[in-house]
């Protein structure tokens, strides 16, 4: 049983707008950071979340996105490529459009790769993140 289930088809994921992948991608990398930290510090919730931040705001995850683009198949280069082209009429107040959509292209990698069940592939990409 998945604790998080994901039922939508393979297929279905593909059709999806890439903000869709990149909600899905935001939580999933978040979720991801946080259990690190859990695990491997024995910080305090709110000194949790000071740390957390630093990995999930936009530029930080826009460098990110630069620090693996080399290692993405082209296929996972397509969905960066959509992600990043996707219109959305948000902007947060810090942050430039440029990062913006970078670091939307990386959360809807993330989304997508998590959604399509790519598991072993997520975890790589993610352990690369952090190092």
């Amino acid at each position: 049983m998945e604790i998080i289930p994901r039922n939508k088809e393979i297929n279905e994921v593909k059709l999806m707008p890439p903000l869709v992948w990149a909600y899905i991608g935001d939580c999933v990398y978040e979720m991801y950071i946080r259990m690190k930290l859990v695990n491997k510090t024995k910080l305090h919730p709110h000194e949790l979340h000071i740390e957390t931040t630093k990995y999930v705001k936009a530029v930080a995850q826009a460098e990110t996105l630069c620090k693996i683009k080399e290692k993405l198949t082209e296929e996972e280069q397509n969905i960066v490529r959509r992600g990043r082209n996707a219109q959305n009429h948000h902007l947060p107040k810090n942050v430039n459009l440029a990062e913006y959509k970078q670091a939307t292209a990386f959360e809807a990698l993330i989304g997508y790769l998590y959604l399509t069940r790519q598991d072993e592939r997520l975890s790589e990409i993610l352990s690369i993140c952090i190092s």
